[in-house]
């Protein structure tokens, strides 16, 4: 990790390099309101270091770049981000900004009863620019991961993603997860947020988003209309839920359905869907198991009580994104699941 300064040369390429703010967050001990709330456990979050964290633990190669105060809570983020094997030497530290941290309740975030209370404006974070980041070591990657969170923290930001999106000649691939989030959007003096990330989208090879982000940001129901707003990217994952993920690719459709799943708390599985989608892009496997894979990674996360979740070991997870779609369909995943044996596939089935 660097101070501002001279930019590195040559930097080692890495699989992915995910590029975002990650904050401290705050798990509440006990349910109930954020006013109710005697005391709370410390975690870590964001969208892009949350895909690094998790690739990383399934043994990829992965670069996390970002900004984080000179202060306690960003030698915690970097120390905890680094511990899942995520290189960090592309994270700045900034001694005039904080480190940005939020506050949540325990309760599914679908439902009205969910609060989060987010302390992020003016955070080190929001500092980032095309001229505050080294542009060497975030294009290091065989892949680049965005997200639709970080050119809504500023206009620098906007800027250092508009820049990260611009189609030009020996760019790594490029990966957006669209994650709408019209509270960052709202108070900002840079554009319609739902414009901005059409535009932003357009820009990338491979991008995901959900149905439900089509629907309220651009009033797009169903893939295809999404598909003909977003003709651009080479790879487009609509994210439908219960109901599964179709993908767009070339001249080709590939729709796979969810997995059934004992979920523990719903909480992650957007960014692990976003990583083992990535994780079989790498290793070149079809795109009806990136699905696949994606489905599982994200199961992984739906069976644990936190948002990051040690992914299926590979040879487990090729097997059952191989299986046929009568055994797909009888998949039932719980708690424990990604630590079955070899062989157990059977174990995780319903009867």
């Amino acid at each position: 990790m660097t101070a501002d300064g001279p930019r590195s040369t040559a930097p080692d390429v890495v699989d992915v390099v995910a590029l975002g703010e990650s904050m401290v967050t705050f798990l509440p001990s006990v349910p109930g309101r954020l006013a109710d709330v005697p005391s709370f456990e410390r975690a870590i979050g964001g969208a892009e270091s949350n895909v690094a964290c998790v690739l990383a633990a399934a043994g990829h190669s992965v670069r996390w770049a970002g900004r984080v105060g000179a202060d306690g809570f960003g030698d915690h983020l970097v120390e905890a981000i680094g511990a899942y094997g995520v290189d960090v030497g592309a994270v700045r530290r900034d001694p005039a900004r904080p480190t940005g941290v939020y506050f949540r309740t325990a309760g599914d975030r679908a439902t009205d009863a969910h609060e989060v209370a987010y302390y992020r404006a003016g955070s080190a974070a929001s500092a980032m620019s095309v001229d505050t980041m080294d542009l060497d070591a975030v294009r290091s990657g065989r892949v680049l991961h965005l997200s639709g969170i970080t050119p809504a923290l500023s206009t620098g930001c906007l800027g250092l993603t508009r820049e990260l999106t611009a189609r030009r000649p020996g760019r790594p691939l490029v990966s957006f997860d669209v994650n709408h989030r019209p509270g960052l959007w709202r108070d900002t003096g840079h554009g319609h947020g739902p414009e901005v990330l059409l535009e932003l989208a357009r820009g990338a090879d491979i991008v995901f988003v959900g149905d439900d982000e089509a629907r309220d940001a651009w009033s797009l129901d169903g893939p295809e209309a999404v598909r003909a707003a977003l003709p651009e990217p080479e790879v487009l994952v609509i994210k439908q839920g219960a109901t599964g993920a179709t993908a767009f690719h070339g001249d080709h459709v590939t729709s796979v359905p969810a997995l059934h799943v004992d979920v523990v708390a719903a909480v992650g599985a957007g960014d692990a869907f976003a990583a083992g989608f990535l994780s079989a892009t790498l290793r070149e496997r079809p795109v009806r198991e990136r699905l696949r894979h994606g489905h599982l990674w994200a199961a992984a996360a739906l069976t644990v009580p936190g948002d990051l979740a040690t992914p299926p070991a590979r040879d487990h997870a090729d097997r059952l994104a191989a299986l046929d779609d009568t055994a797909w369909g009888r998949l039932r995943l719980g708690p424990g699941w990604t630590q079955a044996e070899e062989g157990a596939d059977e174990e995780v089935r319903t009867p």
